[in-house]
């Protein structure tokens, strides 16, 4: 770091994507892309919007909010779209903790919780999940903070019922509950339809995944009237015109082909399967995963050797070298051929071991 680096951040851990290495092609099962490309109606929606970035994009996004607030059932001021939902989060962080408000999340969930905390100067307590990798919303009642949950959760890719999100939602009315859905498309329940008796619930989503736009960086918030108003002061006091034109415009294109994203989630859920039995008669352990991606464990070797296995041969997977998740990787689900490539390599890998 230079000199010049300010103090206060000079302790900070930043979060590390997932590898993007550019010496071979790949099988990339690391980063939970989807294998489909983006719907066409979101590519041209894209490509007539290129047209006029000479311009500044609508710092409202009005178009883009009435449409995801009817797709969703609420009104257009209870929706923020954001620059991924990396933003969202982040301005959650800013928004709704402070020293008489820390934050709460799991020991083991998404990685950008903890670097948004230390980024904004707030207080932070992280929550051992259960031996299962399961999560007890008892271990966050009774608890002062603004919580943050990723349903389901990433990595071990574990959903909560929502049943326990409305427990925890009523248990402490006086402090926000931020939802993160980046994976709900692939088999949970949204926690939307708590909204209408829960005004301290915020809910984030995502294009990336089940919609396919991982390069477009488009998210939204949905909650109360005054939680997104909040939300609002963050955004016009940092970035008026946080979503590019292009990427709103996407947005716009494939909500307007919603068959499109149900196919693709529907196959990635059927490949998920698929998957998973694969792997089971290969001897592998797993979570219970209703994300676009597995979790998985092999009793006779270790997860950091699977890991560098794959990769000599031309497969990226995620591995987290700590404990207690070190023997463990998180494989995304790709097209049917990468899954049937990755068991039978792992058949070779296993072998050879």
């Amino acid at each position: 770091m230079s000199k010049f680096f300010t103090s206060r951040y000079q302790a900070l851990t930043p979060y590390t994507p997932g590898e993007q290495p550019r010496d071979m092609q790949y099988i990339k099962l690391n980063t939970n892309e989807s294998p489909f490309a983006p719907s066409k109606k979101a590519i041209e929606a894209a490509a007539r919007a290129a047209e006029r970035l000479q311009l500044y994009p609508d710092p409202t996004y009005k178009a883009l909010h009435e449409t995801l607030a009817a797709y969703h059932g609420v009104t257009s001021d209870m929706v923020l779209a954001t620059n991924g939902s990396d933003e969202i989060l982040n301005f959650a962080f800013m928004a709704f903790c402070d020293a008489e408000s820390p934050a709460l999340f799991a020991d083991i969930t998404y990685g950008f919780y903890s670097v948004f905390a230390s980024l904004n100067h707030v207080p932070y307590t992280e929550i051992p999940l259960k031996s299962d990798f399961s999560l007890s919303v008892d271990d966050y009642i009774g608890r002062k903070g603004t919580v943050f949950i990723a349903n389901p959760n990433a990595p071990t890719g574990l959903a909560l019922p929502l049943s326990e999100i409305e427990r925890l939602l009523a248990a402490d009315r006086e402090r926000v509950v931020v939802i993160d859905e980046a994976y709900v498309d692939f088999g949970t329940e949204s926690a939307v339809s708590l909204l209408e008796r829960y005004d301290n619930l915020l809910v984030t989503r995502t294009f990336s995944k089940s919609r396919s736009m991982a390069g477009a960086r488009l998210g939204y918030g949905i909650g109360s009237p005054a939680l997104i108003a909040d939300l609002n002061t963050i955004k016009y006091s940092t970035n008026p015109y946080n979503v590019n034109s292009m990427s709103a415009a996407a947005g716009l294109g494939v909500m307007a082909d919603e068959a499109y994203t149900v196919f693709c989630c529907k196959e990635i859920m059927e490949t998920r399967v698929y998957a998973m039995t694969g792997l089971k008669k290969l001897g592998f352990e797993m979570t219970d995963a209703k994300g676009n991606f597995l979790f998985v464990r092999h009793p006779k070797m270790g997860g950091e050797a699977i890991y560098l296995a794959l990769k000599q041969r031309g497969i990226l997977v995620r591995h987290f070298d700590r404990a207690p998740i070190a023997d463990y990787n998180r494989i995304t689900v790709g097209t049917r051929a990468d899954m049937q490539t990755l068991i039978d390599t792992l058949a070779d890998i296993l072998k050879e071991s």
